[in-house]
């Protein structure tokens, strides 16, 4: 495969087939907690878009460009969280100036982006993976695209059926583990899909 065709299959992968949510079954509590709302959703999606994309390329040029060249490489995770956390500060200050009813709107939520699986998942992830620079962005991209995308439509169906009469016992969490579990089901039909020869 050239160049061009593996970013593309990187950003199939990470959108569809190995969904970060759907499929691999990492960042579950951002995604039942801030899913019942299709605005809250795209706020927490493009909040862990951007801490995924921007704390895996810095995480990269951290790890070739400084922990591997002083044989420093035990110190990935505990540079990658502080790396994670002070961008989540970061961001945690941008939207609680620039939008207190976001800021309202995800809650607890917004803070819990540091400890959230998916962002340092996906550091490891493009480390282990032998990506390049250019292959990291696209890929961690992806990757919070496709979280973003299982994140509006979780809420957009939980929406929907908070209209519905549900019988009692399958209200509020059930329901949505359910609805998780359907979607979960719909993406792994990616899986087996061929888009190159």
């Amino acid at each position: 495969m050239d160049y061009f065709t593996v970013v593309i299959a990187i950003v199939i992968a990470g959108v569809f087939t190995n969904n970060i949510v759907l499929s691999q079954s990492i960042g579950i509590c951002p995604f039942l907690g801030v899913s019942k709302k299709t605005n809250s959703a795209i706020g927490m999606g493009l909040a862990v878009t951007f801490v995924i994309t921007v704390s895996s390329v810095v995480c990269y040029i951290l790890y070739h460009y400084v922990l591997v060249p002083l044989n420093l490489v035990y110190l990935q995770t505990i540079t990658f969280i502080l790396i994670i956390a002070a961008l989540v500060q970061l961001l945690d200050i941008l939207i609680k100036r620039f939008s207190p009813a976001l800021y309202a709107a995800l809650g607890v939520y917004l803070a819990l982006i540091t400890t959230n699986c998916a962002v340092l998942g996906t550091a490891n992830a493009v480390i282990t993976s032998g990506y390049d620079l250019l292959q990291t962005f696209v890929g961690s991209f992806s990757i919070g695209v496709g979280f973003t995308l299982a994140l509006i439509l979780m809420a957009g169906i939980r929406e929907k059926v908070d209209l519905a009469p549900v019988p009692k016992p399958f209200r509020g969490l059930p329901i949505a583990l359910i609805i998780a579990g359907l979607m979960a089901l719909a993406f792994g039909g990616f899986a087996g899909l061929s888009f190159f020869k």
